[in-house]
């Protein structure tokens, strides 16, 4: 009987042992910077005519099936919505790109972008454009 006990003893103190070192890593996580949300501010109120956007895994989906009870964000309105610093993506029914949140909350998105999308290295993004490739060319930027 001791012996087993003496056993259970090791196995329950090997198993504890053997999860902390599992655990521990994952408890580390990424650096602080990166889980600090920045507030940014979209303001697509030039848009015309007006239409709903969205931030996948952010805000509303503009996948309703009703356009007038959605909870979906109208270009006709800022909107300021918290995020971390990460890829994401501006989508609206005519026109989508891809943007990122620098650790110092500040904006990156592909400079062929220039002609519909202000707000490079600030915290406000500016959408001017309706359609997807309003310039005239292919795109210069990949999604990921």
């Amino acid at each position: 009987m001791q012996n087993m006990t003496g056993y259970m003893i090791r196995c329950l103190v090997g198993g504890l042992l053997g999860s902390a070192v599992v655990v521990s890593p994952v408890v580390a996580g990424q650096p602080a910077a990166y889980s600090q949300e920045h507030t940014i501010t979209v303001d697509a109120t030039t848009i015309v005519p007006q239409t709903w956007w969205q931030v996948p895994g952010v805000t509303p989906s503009i996948h309703g099936s009703d356009p007038e009870s959605m909870d979906a964000y109208r270009t006709t309105e800022l909107r300021a919505i918290k995020l971390r610093p990460g890829k994401y993506k501006f989508l609206s029914f005519t026109f989508d790109f891809p943007f990122a949140v620098n650790v110092e909350g500040k904006l990156e998105f592909a400079h062929s972008l220039d002609q519909c999308v202000e707000g490079r290295g600030t915290q406000t993004l500016i959408v001017r454009c309706s359609r997807t490739v309003p310039y005239s060319g292919q795109r210069d930027y990949q999604y990921q």
